[in-house]
């Protein structure tokens, strides 16, 4: 078929769209940038889009998401769609080995196929074809990425769909917006309502409780990061999309390496959050020759709210008696005094120190954790409430004394992850008890990124 060939205006009663995402699915563009709210369909649109232009243009279809549960769940919309509209499908190939092992297959009439790919520069090449870049913002190393998929739609005037919601300033989607050879569309979650989505815009906003996050997931605005304690491209940096957030003590038992807990207590509003990472094998050698701090990989992330302590307690102690975990350091303000005394008492002061958050031991924290996002010690998994969690940390230099450190409250948690991961950190370096007279180790200088 010509490039020009439109989708049949008869998709549409078989597929019930919205006015948006029929006019994406018909689009006859060559190259498009979506920058769409979040759940209003976008990936459906636009997964159904692909199906459609493959079978009329015979090309394949490459969709690249952002990690390996993101990109099964795409392809779970595309066999919908081809369930949907009658057209035979078939998985094609066998789990294969090497690069391209988490690939998935769709054979479609006329030998075409849609493969699914979690985004890595190194599974995206070597792939002829239609290419959709599914939530672009938060692919890990988008300008690799980008440089690996291009080559794929130059030959027989292939198409690229680039779609996502924004994720800070400084990535490439947010770069592309400018793009002229794009046909760009922008569909707030007020816009989806008004074209017929049964949402209460106002009723998200007040359950969200926070605004800045509001108008970025819903209404589709790229924040200014500069007040950032952590910016999404530097968390970006150290998410592994095979990680999973999953707390399965039986996969804990299995790890090898040592590992270090770090919990925050909650109770009503906020979160308690039991965050674990294992201490792999050093990363170099430092210019001075001494070891670079070891990799701590995240290996489980419990989270709760309004648990009761009889609960908290029992899921520590499993946690702590555990012979892998070496060290664990609780929140011991307020609410999580009784639960840290009852762990320092049953399993030692010199395994579990309960951390009193001054301001002081806030800034040495944090600090530690941003210089190990810096240098690419630590790796988390690839999640939207704990980057969100994470971005959502900003800190403010006063004139005497340390900085300090704020976020807003939600429904979310009030930084619950960060701070977790922060006390998980200063378990695994090994921090003591005690007032702070000076900080040993590495410069505490930032990278000139965020606040800083």
């Amino acid at each position: 078929m010509e490039q020009g060939t439109r989708i049949p205006a008869t998709v549409e009663p078989v597929v019930p769209l919205l006015t948006y995402q029929q006019a994406d699915v018909e689009s006859n563009a060559r190259f498009t940038w979506c920058c769409w709210s979040r759940q209003i369909g976008k990936s459906f649109t636009k997964s159904l889009r692909r199906v459609l232009r493959g079978i009329l243009r015979r090309r394949n279809q490459i969709l690249l998401s952002a990690g390996e549960r993101q990109s099964r769940e795409l392809m779970i919309k595309v066999r919908q769609h081809c369930q949907a509209l009658n057209i035979a499908s078939s998985q094609s190939g066998a789990p294969g080995e090497g690069i391209n092992a988490r690939a998935l297959s769709l054979e479609l009439p006329n030998g075409i196929r849609i493969i699914g790919l979690p985004a890595n520069p190194q599974t995206a090449r070597g792939f002829t074809g239609d290419v959709f870049l599914d939530e672009f913002a938060m692919h890990r190393e988008d300008r690799e990425i980008w440089a690996a998929v291009f080559p794929s739609v130059l030959r027989g005037n292939g198409e690229l769909d680039v779609a996502s919601t924004p994720k800070g300033r400084d990535n490439l989607f947010a770069l592309l917006r400018d793009n002229p050879q794009f046909t760009h569309s922008v569909v707030t979650l007020p816009e989806a309502v008004a074209a017929g989505l049964e949402v209460d815009p106002e009723e998200i906003r007040r359950s969200m409780n926070d605004e800045e996050l509001y108008r970025q997931e819903f209404l589709c605005e790229f924040l200014d990061e500069a007040t950032a304690f952590l910016t999404y491209e530097q968390i970006g940096r150290v998410e592994d999309p095979l990680l999973e957030k999953e707390f399965d003590p039986r996969k804990l038992a299995a790890c090898r390496g040592p590992l270090y807990v770090g919990v925050d207590i909650g109770r009503h509003r906020d979160l308690t959050v039991m965050w674990v990472v294992e201490a792999a094998q050093a990363l170099s050698v430092t210019a001075e020759h001494s070891p670079a701090p070891a990799l701590l990989i995240t290996r489980g992330v419990r989270e709760t709210a309004g648990e009761p302590f009889r609960e908290q307690s029992a899921a520590l102690h499993a946690l702590l008696s555990l012979p892998q975990v070496r060290r664990c350091c609780i929140d011991a303000g307020g609410m999580g005094l009784p639960l840290a005394e009852a762990a320092v008492e049953r399993f030692g002061s010199t395994r579990v120190e309960a951390v009193n958050f001054t301001t002081a031991i806030k800034d040495e924290m944090a600090s530690r954790l941003r210089l190990r996002v810096e240098d690419g010690s630590i790796r988390i998994p690839l999640d939207d409430s704990i980057r969100n969690d994470w971005h959502s940390v900003r800190r403010v230099v006063t004139s005497v004394g340390p900085a300090r450190y704020q976020a807003a409250h939600g429904t979310d948690g009030h930084a619950d992850r960060f701070w977790a991961a922060c006390l998980a950190v200063r378990a695994a370096e090994g921090s003591q008890t005690g007032p702070i007279e000076a900080v040993h180790g590495p410069s505490l200088r930032f990278a000139r990124n965020g606040a800083w």
